[in-house]
């Protein structure tokens, strides 16, 4: 019997969860490390499970079946872990994380001083520099206009690096 080895799939845009199915109707063995984020419409808290690593979806499978997970549509590739052992103590450390009750996110690479773009919300589009973070997901951002600065509280995930 072959040995089991880790890949890291590169999913299609949002395609993390119909990777996880599919492999799941082929018998792979599957991993998508997810957190819970809630958010309110309406005035009804709906609480969704998002990938912690979004485009991303851990497989252990033997090397002869890498060419079933390529055929599916959901992968736009399949990397290989060179280091199985750490690979695997991480992965393990990663999920134990996820079982406590303590608030889990990827920590964002926007970090003070950056230049970013908001990309949702009424301010869309408008640029500004991060002047400080507050936590994982708050940060405040300054905007300059016509010589004056302005500052406004956003979260972090309506922003992307400029």
């Amino acid at each position: 019997m072959e040995p089991l080895l880790w890949y890291v799939a590169h999913t299609q845009p949002r395609c993390e969860k119909k990777l996880l199915q599919f492999c799941v109707r082929k018998d792979l063995s599957a991993t998508l490390p997810c957190y819970r984020s809630a958010h309110k419409y309406r005035g009804k808290t709906v609480v969704f499970q998002k990938p912690l690593f979004p485009g991303y979806v851990f497989i252990q499978m033997p090397l002869e079946r890498r060419g079933v997970v390529l055929q599916s549509d959901y992968v736009a590739n399949l990397l290989d872990v060179h280091d199985q052992e750490l690979f695997t103590r991480q992965l393990g450390e990663v999920m134990q994380a996820l079982e406590t009750d303590l608030e889990i996110r990827l920590a964002p690479t926007i970090g003070e001083g950056a230049r970013v773009k908001i990309k949702n919300g009424p301010l869309r589009g408008v640029e500004g520099w991060v002047e400080k973070r507050y936590g994982m997901s708050v940060v405040l951002l300054r905007l300059d206009f016509i010589g004056q600065a302005a500052a406004v509280k956003l979260e972090a995930t309506d922003l992307e690096m400029v």
